[in-house]
């Protein structure tokens, strides 16, 4: 068995899957090292893969002592785990208004810090934790009526997006041991990554404090959809600072050209599946390592599950053929030959039952 992301011969691993040979025969088992924090990127065009990995990993986090994997899900593709056997709760995520600094919340909301409405939305987070406190402090205001009627419109709107909430989650919540899965399907793009810049904020502040014995593992599917909004500055915190205090982040992406260029080159695991656009391989091309020979775009995978793996901790690279998850997977694609089918067994159903309610053959 090989270990990809670190030497040592002990401690925690996941089963990623087997080595692809050139003639397509299977080779040795490939486990990944999750003993240790790692930044983590998943690559692939739509269908090659990419989020089923992402819940291979996360398969192998549930096996795993020690850590505390926290899913952010922003297309559903993970709620199905809340049925399986595992320890896996899905949840429909709210934070604490005060989970944002007063920059965050002129972030969101789209608003200038330095102008009017953002200056008075500032203020308020500065000295409310709840947002009613800040609507309140907003509606007390002595400021030009122009200036408080924006930002009070603003936070309206902030209220209608039903994510903040006095006793929003909590980073020991997050840590408890067993998988969490943020179900943020329902959610449009700005209270999304409101959730998320609090949920990586609380997870780093948790191990810094110390008040958790457990690594935490970020895993954010659909990433390429955070990396320009009010979750970008955490996220990149994590990305550059989180080894240190114990923090993982691994982002799933069929858009490496949209990640910060920051964040490829930070990473020191990098699974690429099948890519086909010019710009998301020339955006892994520039990180591209010296140790790895050869034109990147030669290497990458063409057949679905298959991926590339570069593991910068041990500066090596790896042909990979992903194991079959052993949970069920939300992520596939829907097929009308397949609605069409469940339509038609339906109704044999019901035929069949409406024959033995009569009593007829």
């Amino acid at each position: 068995m090989v270990v990809i992301g670190r030497e040592e011969p002990t401690g925690e691993t996941a089963r990623l899957g087997h080595y692809r040979a050139r003639d397509g025969s299977r080779g040795a088992v490939i486990d990944l090292d999750v003993d240790r924090p790692h930044v983590g990127l998943i690559v692939g065009k739509r269908g090659s893969g990419k989020t089923y990995t992402l819940g291979v990993l996360v398969e192998g986090l549930l096996s795993a002592e020690g850590v505390a994997p926290v899913v952010v899900d922003p297309m559903g593709a993970f709620t199905p785990l809340d049925t399986a056997d595992v320890s896996a709760t899905v949840v429909d995520p709210s934070v604490r208004a005060d989970a944002l600094d007063p920059r965050q919340w002129c972030t969101v909301l789209g608003l200038d810090p330095e102008q009017g409405a953002g200056a008075l939305v500032w203020r308020a987070a500065s000295e409310c934790p709840t947002l009613d406190g800040m609507r309140s402090w907003m509606a007390d205001s002595d400021a030009a009526a122009s200036s408080v009627r924006a930002a009070a419109n603003h936070l309206s709107l902030a209220a209608s997006w039903d994510i903040f909430d006095p006793a929003g989650i909590e980073a020991g919540t997050l840590c408890n041991g067993g998988l969490t899965v943020l179900d943020m399907s329902e959610l449009a793009s700005r209270p999304a990554g409101a959730v998320l810049a609090a949920v990586a904020t609380a997870l780093y502040d948790a191990r810094v404090a110390e008040q958790t014995t457990r690594l935490p593992w970020l895993l954010v599917d659909e990433a390429h959809a955070f990396t320009d909004g009010v979750a970008q500055r955490p996220l990149r915190r994590l990305v550059t600072r989180g080894r240190q205090p114990g923090v993982s982040c691994v982002l799933a992406t069929q858009r490496p050209s949209a990640v910060p260029a920051t964040t490829v080159s930070q990473t020191d695991l990098l699974v690429a599946h099948r890519l086909t656009s010019t710009a998301d391989i020339d955006a892994l091309q520039a990180a591209q390592p010296t140790y790895l020979d050869g034109d990147f775009a030669a290497r990458l995978p063409e057949a679905t599950g298959d991926a590339l793996v570069v593991d910068d901790g041990t500066e090596s690279v790896h042909h990979v053929t992903v194991r079959e998850r052993q949970t069920p997977h939300g992520g596939e694609t829907p097929r009308a030959s397949d609605l069409v089918a469940d339509s038609n067994h339906e109704a044999r159903s019901g035929a069949l039952q409406s024959g033995d309610a009569t009593g007829t053959k």
